[in-house]
């Protein structure tokens, strides 16, 4: 994931609770319905682990999200796992790099994530 707060390689992630704050009263639900959707709603460049993508997001917000999206179509679409299953996508081709309908689909779940608020995707910034 192209996060601020979210060591690419490693997969860490920078979240208070997590690293300094930790109690028993918080659990894994907690950590998964409260806290991790606030931080890839509201990601803080000011602390990061991703330096490359905090930088970019004080920089140009509008570069930052299209990274975000970039990632998205490759790392977390149903034609990113497919070609890591080794499947062929549904039109037949075995996994070229043009965009299919079903990736539309999962950037715009990205945005429809969380009820009736709109919520953005990993870092989107609004306008």
């Amino acid at each position: 994931i192209f996060h601020p707060n979210i060591d690419e390689l490693s997969g860490s992630v920078c979240l208070d609770v997590i690293n300094q704050t930790w109690s028993p009263m918080f659990d894994l639900l907690n950590i998964f319905e409260s806290f991790m959707p606030q931080l890839l709603r509201y990601p803080n460049p000011t602390d990061p682990l991703n330096g490359e993508a905090a930088s970019l997001l004080m920089r140009d917000a509008a570069a930052y999200e299209g990274k975000v999206k970039e990632y998205v179509l490759r790392y977390a679409s149903k034609k990113a796992s497919a070609l890591k299953s080794g499947k062929h996508d549904s039109n037949g081709s075995d996994g070229d790099s043009s965009i299919s309908c079903d990736d539309d689909d999962d950037i715009s779940s990205l945005s429809s994530y969380g009820g009736d608020d709109h919520v953005m995707a990993a870092g989107e910034m609004s306008s």
